[in-house]
């Protein structure tokens, strides 16, 4: 099974900016983890913090995976175009929190992406990530 994870804007600072919030583990640590966890599934990964260039991902990797784990960061509480991507590609779409977005600014309690996913998952740290692997293999969603 192929998964891509895609993450957005300040992910790649993950273990460094706002230990309280986002943990003390980087994101490399992290994904060693993972695919060391799941051994039998291939994952892609990138990260970008332009808006246009996480479309043209999540539009590139919706053909050649079967499913998408997608952290949109600050792009979730303002994108209209990462949701109408994510609407518009066949690929199931899980959406990753590493924060409880619903426990912090109002302005946070907004995501234009969550309506078009299969499901969010928000506030369990990096094991989020791990948790959307669980919910593909289990629920069957490919």
């Amino acid at each position: 099974m192929k998964i891509a994870i895609l993450n957005g804007p300040n992910l790649n600072l993950t273990g460094s900016r706002e230990k309280d919030i986002y943990g003390s583990v980087s994101w490399e640590q992290f994904f060693q983890q993972l695919q060391d966890r799941f051994p039998d599934i291939q994952f892609t990964f990138f990260q970008s913090n332009v808006e246009g260039i996480l479309i043209n991902k999540l539009q590139e990797f919706s053909g050649v995976v079967e499913a998408i784990i997608f952290n949109p960061g600050g792009y979730t509480h303002t994108s209209v175009a990462l949701g109408d991507t994510v609407a518009a590609i066949p690929c199931p779409v899980i959406e990753v929190h590493i924060s409880n977005i619903f426990a912090r600014e109002a302005f946070r309690k907004i995501s234009h992406i969550s309506a078009q996913c299969k499901g969010t998952i928000t506030g369990f740290g990096l094991e989020g990530y791990a948790l959307a692997v669980y919910a593909i293999m289990n629920r069957k969603l490919v």
